[in-house]
């Protein structure tokens, strides 16, 4: 099994978005940890077996960040299973969860599933108007739920998600701070390298997504932080 901590940057792909086989390669082979193959429109079996059958070409690690029970299927390395842990509505945290393991417990593979404790921050994403997430959160809020994850829920991922936009990096620092064993991912708005070694400081795993279908060259500059080190 891949373990997520030693990973330092990954891929986010939009199976709903059109990527070219020349870029596709160029992610796959550029030495990023881990390509995740997740969005939130449309998305659908049909697309996520045909962009996991094209990634399959390379021996990057694939993962399937799972946005409905209806596009899950076998062939990837990895589950990931978000509960967004500021939703106001118990669907994104834990009920859509247990529609799962109700209907499919019996055959899942827990060897491959890792749940995700999301925050989502950016109000303006549809992420976080779907899962009507409670967005106007402080630091020290914000580290409460990395605490959470970590000590209640003894999640093995904290993913920090700012979708579409730059975060603030003393809001990554600070929850950074409150993790011991839990992985923090940091996802949103890298852009460029500077952007990622930035994040990179604090967060242990960066996500990289708009920036692949906006700027490939860009894109490609950030798996260089992957020699970069958190700050304690």
């Amino acid at each position: 099994m891949y373990d997520v901590r030693e990973w330092r940057h990954a891929f986010k792909l939009d199976p709903n978005k059109e990527i070219t086989e020349k870029n596709l390669e160029k992610i796959c082979e550029s030495g990023t940890d881990a390509i995740i193959v997740g969005g939130t429109d449309d998305v659908t079996l049909e697309k996520v077996l045909d962009l996991m059958a094209r990634i399959r070409r390379y021996t990057v690690p694939c993962v399937l960040e799972v946005s409905n029970i209806d596009c899950i299927t076998p062939g990837f390395d990895l589950y990931f299973i978000p509960s967004v842990l500021n939703s106001t509505d118990p669907k994104w945290i834990i009920d859509l969860h247990h529609k799962a393991v109700k209907e499919f417990g019996e055959i899942m593979n827990w060897d491959e599933i890792l749940v995700q404790g999301y925050c989502i921050l950016n109000e303006e994403c549809k992420a976080a108007k779907l899962t009507n997430a409670k967005t106007d959160l402080t630091d020290e809020d914000v580290a409460a739920y990395a605490m959470i994850a970590e000590e209640m829920f003894h999640l093995p991922i904290f993913y920090l998600e700012y979708s579409g936009t730059y975060g603030d990096p003393n809001i990554v620092s600070r929850a950074k701070k409150v993790l011991k064993n839990t992985t923090m991912f940091y996802g949103g708005g890298i852009e460029d390298y500077d952007q990622a070694k930035e994040m990179a400081a604090y967060a242990d795993v960066i996500i990289v997504g708009n920036s692949v279908y906006t700027n490939m060259e860009k894109a490609l500059e950030t798996v260089k932080i992957k020699s970069l080190s958190t700050i304690d």
